[in-house]
């Protein structure tokens, strides 16, 4: 099978693992509704849009960890639905990079923002399951996001959405191999679902966000052999805790 990193094109080959993570976005889906995902950020790299994210408190985003290599300089943009129409205050600088210590294995960052968020009816923090919760399979959860409307196409100006349904774990093992982990991660189908430019984006299961959009297969987004993949956020919630806690 084939999988590339959205972040390969931009010449980031020398940061890739054998996971090769790549980045994903939303096809066959509908736009959202104007803010009605307020947790949701647009990740940018010199105001193009990179990856998604989402808000875990007045001054957390958490997203994927293959969205920074190390060393760009990575803003992110609150309140947004059409990107072409945000202000400049929108943009807010992240003050630190928290990917997991093993983040190759544990595709998972936390952005420390500048500073803390005046939170509205725009800009809200999403919940996150409890410590271990699981997602029984067939339950109908969604994804949204800014990037390519199909494969290969053309990224989208306003946020898009889709309804998924989780797959049993066992099945998304046997689709993926030995690149997937049935404690770490979770996969997804549907009708609609992930493309290029939106890793770190919520997968959202009755409003809380249980994961974090990972990778699919490159040739064919929301492809039906190879489904997308999701880090859980269950299990993390003790390290995410503990970076909340720990770092000024």
């Amino acid at each position: 099978m084939t999988i590339i990193s959205l972040l390969l094109l931009a010449s980031l080959l020398p940061h890739l693992t054998f996971t090769a993570h790549v980045n994903v976005g939303i096809v066959n889906g509908t736009e959202a509704r104007p803010h009605s995902r307020p947790y949701m950020v647009s990740i940018q790299k010199e105001y193009t849009h990179v990856c998604g994210g989402f808000l875990i408190s007045d001054e957390f985003v958490l997203t994927a960890a293959h969205c920074w290599t190390g060393y760009e300089i990575l803003t992110v943009v609150v309140g947004a639905h059409d990107l072409r129409s945000i202000k400049s205050s929108d943009h807010i600088g992240v003050k630190s990079y928290i990917p997991h210590e093993n983040w190759d294995l544990n595709d998972i960052m936390l952005l420390k923002l500048q500073r803390k968020l005046n939170l509205n009816n725009y800009v809200k923090w999403i919940s996150l399951p409890k410590d271990g919760e699981d997602v029984e399979a067939d339950t109908i959860c969604s994804v949204a996001g800014w990037g390519q409307l199909w494969t290969n196409g053309q990224n989208s100006n306003r946020l898009m959405e889709a309804n998924v349904y989780i797959l049993n774990n066992k099945e998304c093992k046997n689709k993926w191999g030995l690149i997937y982990s049935v404690s770490q991660m979770m996969c997804t189908r549907g009708h609609g679902g992930s493309c290029l430019y939106d890793s770190g984006g919520p997968l959202v299961c009755e409003d809380i966000a249980v994961g974090i959009t990972d990778f699919g297969y490159s040739l064919e987004c929301n492809s039906p052999q190879y489904p997308n993949v999701y880090t859980k956020t269950s299990p993390y919630l003790q390290w995410i805790n503990s970076i909340i806690r720990n770092v000024k």
